[in-house]
């Protein structure tokens, strides 16, 4: 198999010393666990919801909490924690991170359609739960206010609606200062949360006893019909647990266990204890039992607490949304978007128009549609638990093809994890009709979306090969005979083997070719980052032509100008006496010829339309880029 170019040290992959272990650990608690932070606002209170017929007694609370305590043993820790964030791409996460990890080992030996399948979809559920995770926690934070008074009830959607607007607004401006805060904030926020839950476990001591495994089973024999249609509800508390694996990239796999270890769980877990232990005291606040746990003089500085960590979750999605829709856009998943760097420094703080509005508008149809974070939950439910069962799949690849583990251990872990995630998504399906069709719709058309894209480029590039001259046929026939101008000519190729349309209609037309001609292919490589060192490799043809090609990582920014001119060759780039030629094709979508449905083709053609220039996404100089039109039926 084709060897990758060499990918530069990873931050799980460097030594840090422990002052920046620490500020590793802090930031990933302000991105990494704000979702999951969040969580304690709303996931006790859906899963007492009247359907379920649960009530505020021993049995249903201590059943709940211990279920709680649980999937955070098997599905955070030892499933995400211990597993999946050991199956990292050179340092990244993220499905299509563990897709291009698989690709790039297994090579020809990689499962085919359907793990290219389960990656597309895992991401397709992210853009769903990209759009779902704002509207639910701000607009559960902001519920609060109806415990301060009813009065405020017929605000909630539209102060909801004013924040999101105002988070939605500022992405251009990016979070690079205002980003060091988001630790010192869910440290607050945590800190609160655990003390809160220590107050009324000292009021009630006897709840600690639901972390024994037996009041799972005890639940379970009351009401086994509705504490199973209950596991939707439960799977709340794990919402954001991708997470991990996805932001792996920004603090390594040990500053992201830490957090979690020492201050998630135990912050998490003393808040749920502490609600059920309110609960039994005071059933009558079974309606929001969170902010229910503080008195009314703290209703509003808890209030505004959480409205905090809730934007800060809200903040770590969208950015997680622009940084996959990149990775998505390397990979030759997603047509070419204008994307904007919000900082000098930092790696990764980027923004994308075209994403950050059209979430802003599905986040403000979600809020004004379901209008209560309860209506909302089953669908955010679903999109959870969707991806962590791809995730399940996809990282057994790894287990029992690439590390090659005892066979015995690694079927009873994926036995173990699939069972769980078939049964929380078993249980999510039951409330198809009351939400959970909104993350199976989304996913549907970002998947095709995904797949058209990708085939859609699949069929124009075989078409173009088919109507190619081979490079060493035309230095051979024409190069030597064809007048020569002075300067050097970079024609943008799909494959360096063969001639681009480009240079044939420049041929055809002007009758004439540079002295120096590279032929540039664009190669992104299954890694996050390719070494600087390896980024191009050139070499020359004869007759003043040379095949290029530039090596980036699906987390880089290409920068072709930037990196030609670094490349040490003999080769002159010099700004003023090159050229860069670009193939424009228009696309006539055709029955005639076999291909993708005729609707399909048609979506394809206008997605290349929109899609941003090639002169802008490369960086190519505007008064140095020639641009060449045909036509090509698929």
């Amino acid at each position: 198999m084709t060897q990758p170019a060499p990918a530069v040290p990873s931050a799980s992959s460097v030594p840090s010393h422990s002052s920046s272990r620490a500020a590793l650990t802090l930031g990933a608690l302000g991105v990494v666990f704000g979702d999951i932070g969040t969580s304690p606002l709303y996931a006790l209170q859906a899963t007492l919801d009247p359907r379920y017929r649960l009530a505020a007694t021993v049995t249903d609370l201590y059943g709940i909490v211990s279920l709680i305590f649980w999937l955070f043993v098997f599905v955070v820790t030892i499933k995400y924690v211990f597993i999946v964030m050991r199956c990292d791409n050179r340092g990244e996460g993220g499905s299509l991170a563990l897709y291009a990890l698989i690709h790039r080992e297994l090579g020809e030996r990689a499962p085919k359609r359907w793990l290219l399948v389960c990656a597309l979809f895992a991401t397709a559920l992210f853009f769903a739960d990209a759009m779902l995770t704002p509207a639910i926690s701000v607009i559960s934070a902001v519920e609060g206010l109806g415990v301060v008074s009813s009065a405020f009830k017929p605000w909630i959607v539209w102060i909801a609606l004013a924040i999101l607007t105002g988070l939605f607004a500022i992405q251009s401006r990016g979070t690079d200062k205002v980003g060091r805060l988001f630790g010192p904030v869910m440290l607050v926020y945590f800190a609160v949360i655990a003390a809160m839950g220590l107050y009324h476990i000292a009021q009630n001591p006897a709840v600690l006893a639901a972390l024994n495994p037996l009041y799972m089973w005890t639940y379970f024999a009351a009401h086994p019909l509705f504490s199973f249609l209950s596991l939707g509800a439960i799977v709340y508390a794990i919402t954001g647990t991708e997470a991990l694996y996805a932001d792996m990239g920004h603090f390594g796999r040990g500053p992201i266990t830490t957090a979690w270890l020492t201050i998630c769980v135990p912050a998490l877990m003393l808040n749920y204890m502490g609600q059920a232990a309110m609960l039994l005291a005071h059933p009558e606040y079974i309606d929001n039992p969170f902010f229910h746990m503080v008195p009314a003089n703290l209703v509003i500085p808890l209030l505004i607490i959480a409205t905090l960590a809730t934007i800060i979750a809200s903040q770590a999605v969208i950015s997680g949304a622009f940084s996959v829709t990149q990775q998505a856009i390397q990979l030759g998943f997603l047509p070419r978007l204008r994307i904007l760097h919000t900082s000098s420094h930092a790696r990764g703080q980027i923004y994308i128009p075209a994403i950050n509005w059209a979430l802003a508008v599905m986040v403000a149809v979600l809020v004004i549609g379901f209008r209560a974070s309860a209506a909302m939950l089953p669908a955010y439910g679903l999109a959870v638990v969707g991806t962590m069962l791809i995730t399940t799949f996809m990282q057994y690849v790894v287990v029992f093809r690439i590390w090659r583990g005892p066979k015995w251990r690694g079927v009873l872990g994926f036995v173990t994890f699939v069972t769980i995630d078939a049964a929380l998504l078993a249980s999510g399906l039951a409330k198809l009709f009351e939400g959970a069709w909104f993350p199976l719709l989304v996913g549907l058309v970002i998947f095709t979306l995904l797949t058209t894209w990708s085939t859609g480029r699949r069929l124009m590039r075989e078409g173009l090969l088919a109507d190619s001259l081979p490079l060493a046929v035309f230095i051979k026939s024409t190069a030597a005979t064809v007048h020569r101008v002075r300067g050097t000519a970079v024609f943008l190729s799909a494959s360096p083997e063969v001639l681009p349309a480009a240079l044939l209609h420049n041929l055809k037309h002007n009758q004439v070719l540079h002295e120096r001609i590279v032929l540039l292919t664009v190669q992104v490589e299954d890694v996050p980052q390719v070494d600087p060192a390896a980024r191009a490799t050139i070499h020359a043809e004869g007759h003043g032509f040379y095949r290029a090609i530039l090596h980036y990582g699906f987390m880089e920014d290409p920068d072709i100008p930037r990196d030609l001119a670094a490349a040490e060759t003999g080769t002159s780039f010099e700004p003023l006496h090159t050229s860069y030629f670009l193939s424009r094709q228009k696309l006539i979508a055709s029955c005639a010829v076999p291909g993708m449905a005729l609707w399909r083709e048609r979506l394809f053609a206008w997605m290349l339309k929109v899609s941003e220039s090639a002169m802008d996404f490369f960086k190519l100089p505007t008064g140095r880029v020639v641009e060449l039109g045909s036509q090509l039926r698929i």
